[in-house]
């Protein structure tokens, strides 16, 4: 027999042995076909295991043997049948960070000084070679299209979740930064604001707003990205703008608003921090290039028109996600080139590479500092923050139990929006969200839970 092909159903465990017997439960359908030479057994996903979550974000290995025999050869071989899946099932929320922690190096210090002292020894004795792009002055024009693209994320996301708050609820608390999304609001006691104490921890909801979803960390702009850092004398002199759209100033987009400087030569080095501009007289006069993508606009909300049924609802919040996982992605491919420094105890951002020198750090034991950041590399975190909320299971169903609070998961805002609106929940968040976990009716049930 060289090739054979078997139709089994799938469950917990599937027995397979030879002259074509097997036995297993009658759950759904699964397509297995083996070779004679093949070292697995090749699974087709109908709606089999692949229309069990629990299988296709978990992370464990089944292994089932798998025998046939021969009628030439006369010969049993064993199979082994091996579902993987690189997904966890369930993973833990993002941790809670006090005001008075510092935020973790990205890579460790130990780490930095080590790959440092590797690069010097493999450079020591080679010809010193020029600076590439951005760190001569100059764009990395691959990065262009990028830079537009997330720059028109940016403004899709906003103008399409002004139109969704007008059909899924969105709630934010008075005293604190913490917003939920559903028919009402949470009672679960985790309010930090003013006044908590006498609250006992709950929440005081009121109605969101686009800028309570989409957090934008604001930075300096920078007319000159490898200019003079910014003193603390000018700090109020110089614009303030998303550090999103400031990072896709410097990787490319021209905004007559905020202009910048564009070298067409790299730039000359005369020390370590020390440079000089090359000359650019014997070059012709600069075009200004009109750019492929044009550059969207917001919509006013006195403009903003809700959608009308459930599928021009279902469209939008799948636009959405979209122009968010968009705008995720291109910055952090952005983030790759063009340096972006966090402050290690409050939130804030400069894009550039060093950060700013101004003393506004109001962060826990700032006088010891006397006002200055301390200044780290950034995650995609820190330029975009998600902020997670608590994930409804059922929007048609009874609230959320202060008392099952453990069994709920939690994804980002943006997600929680579009996915109470219809759109597909993403991979990545699944497991945050914990949609395998089964939840108890009530609170004897949960105590049966080991």
């Amino acid at each position: 027999m060289d090739c054979g092909s078997l139709n089994f159903t799938h469950s917990a465990m599937v027995l397979l042995c030879g002259k074509g017997k097997f036995l297993t439960p009658k759950v759904g359908p699964l397509n297995a076909s083996f070779q004679k030479n093949a070292e697995h057994l090749r699974l087709s996903r109908h709606r089999g295991l692949g229309s069990l979550d629990s299988f296709q974000h978990s992370s464990i290995k089944i292994k089932l043997p798998l025998k046939y025999r021969s009628p030439s050869l006369n010969l049993c071989r064993s199979y082994p049948l091996v579902i993987r899946s690189e997904l966890p099932q369930n993973a833990d929320f993002p941790r809670y960070y006090s005001k008075k922690e510092k935020k973790p190096f990205p890579v460790p210090i130990v780490e930095l000084r080590r790959a440092a002292r590797e690069r010097v020894k493999k450079m020591k004795g080679q010809p010193k070679r020029p600076a590439p792009p951005p760190k001569n002055g100059l764009l990395v024009k691959r990065l262009i299209p990028v830079a537009y693209d997330v720059f028109n994320a940016r403004i899709t996301l906003i103008n399409n979740l002004k139109k969704l708050l007008k059909v899924v609820r969105v709630h934010a608390c008075s005293g604190c930064n913490e917003i939920h999304v559903g028919p009402v609001g949470h009672p679960f006691r985790s309010c930090r604001g003013s006044n908590a104490g006498f609250r006992k921890g709950l929440h005081v909801w009121t109605n969101a707003t686009v800028d309570d979803i989409v957090w934008e960390v604001e930075a300096y702009h920078l007319y000159d990205r490898l200019g003079k850092r910014i003193p603390h004398q000018e700090r109020f002199s110089i614009p303030r703008i998303p550090a999103v759209v400031e990072l896709c100033i410097q990787a490319g987009v021209n905004i007559p608003e905020f202009p910048t400087k564009r070298r067409r030569k790299p730039i000359i080095r005369t020390g370590r921090k020390e440079f000089i501009d090359a000359d650019e007289s014997e070059l012709p006069d600069p075009v200004p290039e009109v750019p492929e993508t044009p550059l969207l606009t917001e919509i006013p909300d006195s403009d903003i028109v809700a959608p009308s049924d459930e599928v021009s609802i279902a469209w939008l919040a799948e636009e959405t996600i979209q122009a968010w996982e968009k705008m995720r992605g291109g910055a952090s491919r952005l983030m790759k080139k063009y340096l972006v420094r966090v402050c290690g105890y409050c939130p804030e951002v400069h894009v550039g590479p060093s950060g700013h020198k101004a003393q506004n750090c109001g962060a826990h034991k700032h006088q010891q500092r006397n006002g200055q950041h301390g200044w780290q590399a950034a995650v995609l975190n820190d330029l975009i923050p998600p902020r997670y909320v608590w994930h409804v299971p059922d929007v048609n169903g009874p609230p959320l139990q202060r008392e099952l609070r453990n069994f709920y998961g939690q994804a980002p805002a943006v997600v929680e929006i579009c996915t109470q609106a219809g759109a597909v929940v993403p991979d990545e968040y699944k497991s945050t969200m914990r949609l395998d976990v089964g939840i108890p009716s009530d609170l004897r049930e949960a105590e049966l839970v080991v």
